[in-house]
């Protein structure tokens, strides 16, 4: 009887697991930068004389790296020694004096004959030949330090990318943690109390002996809103210039709704509701 009841909880337990579903929901953060960051052709663009420096923060957790571009016809040097990520005043180095390696392996088969001799079953001495195959195999690796200086080659540019800008939830007893679309609620924030502000300082120079010009791009967030899944994402049909891709299979493609690059979000998730 002991077992039979066991045996009973354990198909309750399983029954009731595969009716449970996962539902999704989106913190999203708008953020407010310096007046010298303008909003161009989707793209956040801080620029001086010799580069522009673009960003686009819509990722799950925010992402602070940048492209650095070369406006000039010399090579500038970014020192990493001297660029930080700064976030509600902690400094966090770009320069992680890291060290790289990859390794690779190659290998070659090889087929020895060999003679074997023995008594088979009519008691006779027999001698048979036979095939063994080997395998030999040898690899190696290559080791690089970090770079402290990244060159980046006139008219051109590099992408720098390393930290992100938030990991965990802002929790709020006005926002909804698992809203429905009548209970989505935007906290909106100044400078002057933003839960998060944030910077990059970067430094480099024209050509190797140039002076060291340094720069600090700065962000607040403004807005935090939490959504469901519904608000944030939609699905449209698989078009290239204008005409569906697969007329005769409809292919559907989901899209953030209002993605910006002034924008990012942290996704989370509700588990255990049940289907009905």
């Amino acid at each position: 009887m002991k077992t039979k009841k066991l045996l009973s909880i354990a198909l309750i337990t399983v029954t009731m697991s595969s009716c449970m579903t996962t539902e999704n929901f989106y913190q999203v953060y708008k953020t407010t930068a310096d007046a010298n960051i303008a909003l161009k052709d989707n793209q956040l663009v801080y620029e001086d004389n010799n580069c522009k420096v673009i960003y686009n923060q819509w990722e799950d957790g925010g992402d602070i790296g940048f492209l650095l571009y070369n406006k000039t016809e010399t090579n500038i040097y970014l020192n990493l020694e001297e660029c930080f990520f700064i976030s509600n005043g902690m400094a966090y180095n770009y320069f992680k004096n890291r060290v790289y390696t990859t390794s690779s392996n190659s290998g070659s088969a090889q087929s020895v004959g060999k003679s074997m001799t023995g008594v088979n079953y009519l008691q006779l001495i027999q001698t048979n030949s036979a095939v063994e195959n080997t395998m030999s195999s040898r690899g190696k690796s290559v080791s690089s330090n970090e770079e402290k200086t990244v060159c980046i080659p006139a008219l051109s540019s590099k992408q720098i990318k390393e930290y992100s800008i938030k990991e965990f939830l802002y929790r709020d007893c006005d926002l909804y943690i698992h809203p429905t679309k009548k209970q989505i609620k935007t906290l909106t924030f100044s400078a002057a109390n933003s839960p998060l502000t944030y910077s990059n300082r970067i430094e480099y120079k024209v050509g190797q002996t140039g002076k060291p010009i340094k720069f600090e791009n700065k962000f607040f967030v403004s807005d935090i809103t939490n959504y469901p899944q519904s608000e944030m994402i939609e699905s449209k049909l698989d078009k290239n210039c204008g005409e569906v891709v697969d007329p005769y299979n409809n292919t559907y493609i989901q899209y953030f709704k209002n993605s910006s690059p002034d924008k990012f979000y942290i996704k989370y998730a509700k588990e255990g509701t049940l289907k009905h």
